[in-house]
């Protein structure tokens, strides 16, 4: 039997470790071709790798795994896109069903049913957890439900990483807390606060920190 063509994409190596020991003992059935560790580094060995299935991360560096899955599927559709994330909330699922993604697990989720989903997306089947499903369930069993629009969100032009470095910018913390809390080089973080301050053209932090609070970034990630 062929086997199933698996890319990984998530930017956590513990996580990416534990994935592929449990992809690796069911050698028989799935075959690991690589592994992502950005948004960026997806699209490009999803070109590459023709993957049968994409394990997808949402909250990478850089491209995120909603406009990574957006990228890959516009130009080859017949991947099956599975999202593997910690996020449970209603704008993450439902940014990922506009996506194109086929399904949608926590990470919590037991290797049997990742198996099992990773499975039903290469025969390209809706797949989701329990705890997703059912939320679904909830929100189309009303009548005339769709789904429902994205939220506009403050200062589009930054990537969901770019937005949460902002917000920390905005409560105070210097780049080697940032690094700390978001478990990122420091080299990284410094390179997303280039970026930002050249996206949203401050000349420092403090003309950031105003547009940050100015825009509702003051939340606790």
């Amino acid at each position: 039997m062929k086997r199933i063509r698996v890319l990984i994409a998530d930017d956590h190596p513990v996580f990416r470790y534990g994935l592929r020991a449990l992809l690796l003992a069911e050698a028989s059935t799935v075959e690991v071709v690589g592994e992502a560790t950005t948004g960026e580094e997806a699209v490009s060995m999803a070109a590459s790798c023709l993957p049968d299935v994409i394990l997808m991360d949402l909250n990478m560096p850089g491209l995120n795994g909603i406009e990574a899955t957006s990228r890959i599927l516009a130009s080859a559709p017949k991947i099956g896109v599975l999202v593997l994330t910690m996020f449970d909330d209603d704008e993450s699922v439902f940014a990922a069903m506009r996506a194109g993604a086929r399904g949608y697990l926590l990470k919590g989720a037991e290797g049997d049913e990742a198996i099992r989903a990773i499975v039903s997306a290469s025969k390209g089947e809706a797949i989701f957890s329990p705890a997703i499903a059912n939320r679904l369930f909830g929100y189309f069993e009303g009548p005339g439900r769709c789904l429902p629009e994205s939220p506009a969100r403050p200062f589009p032009e930054l990537t969901d990483r770019e937005r949460e470095i902002l917000t920390l910018i905005a409560q105070g913390y210097t780049n080697p807390a940032i690094a700390e809390r978001l478990v990122l080089s420091p080299k990284t973080v410094r390179n997303h606060v280039s970026t930002i301050f050249s996206k949203l053209q401050v000349a420092g932090r403090s003309q950031a920190i105003v547009l940050a609070r100015e825009g509702g970034l003051t939340k606790d990630c």
